[in-house]
């Protein structure tokens, strides 16, 4: 066997690796663990794939407001004067960025509304608490096809979405309130 044929020690340990999180996942093991997919892969970008699943299972799901310490607090929509919610927002939004939940389609929204969204439904919502380097939790601000198709499809999205569901589309419009959020 010639020199260039034998694995060198990087390849060793990505394959040690790659049995080690295989062994770990096997509690969990499902058809997605054995995706053909993913004998197409590097054996690095498996092992980043494999551990992510693994983070995954093991991560706890805990109510979002429970993700900081101590856990966050904010106060009823109903008691936030118009003067104060700008600041209260842009701080609340920047502390949901911390850890690594990013708010997407909101520009449909007034700040009023976006903070009732993030009040009533973000913070108490049970998710899993990743701490994977560069992966956040997306939370998506658009409720219903009609709001996403009106601000946020492209034309292309459009025309799929008509041709699978053969419905007038509404006509398509500029978001009211553009804002720049962190992660978007």
């Amino acid at each position: 066997m010639s020199e260039t044929s034998q694995p060198t020690i990087d390849e060793v340990d990505l394959l040690l690796a790659n049995a080690r999180l295989r062994d770990e996942l096997e509690p969990y093991r499902d058809e997605s663990i054995d995706s053909s997919s993913m004998h197409r892969m590097p054996l690095h970008t498996e092992n980043e794939y494999l551990a992510s699943m693994l983070a995954w299972e093991r991560a706890p799901a805990l109510p979002i407001a429970s993700w900081f310490n101590p856990p966050m607090q904010l106060p009823s929509p109903d008691s936030v004067s118009d003067s104060t919610l700008p600041r209260l927002l842009a701080n609340t939004i920047e502390r949901l960025y911390s850890e690594k939940v990013v708010l997407k389609f909101t520009d449909h929204l007034s700040d009023r509304e976006l903070y009732k969204i993030i009040y009533r439904d973000i913070m108490p919502s049970c998710e899993k608490k990743l701490d994977i380097p560069g992966k956040y939790l997306e939370w998506r601000c658009v409720e219903d096809n009609e709001t996403w198709l009106r601000y946020y499809a492209d034309a292309v999205d459009r025309r799929r979405f008509q041709e699978e569901h053969d419905v007038p589309l509404p006509v398509a419009e500029e978001p009211k309130f553009k804002r720049n959020l962190p992660g978007n």
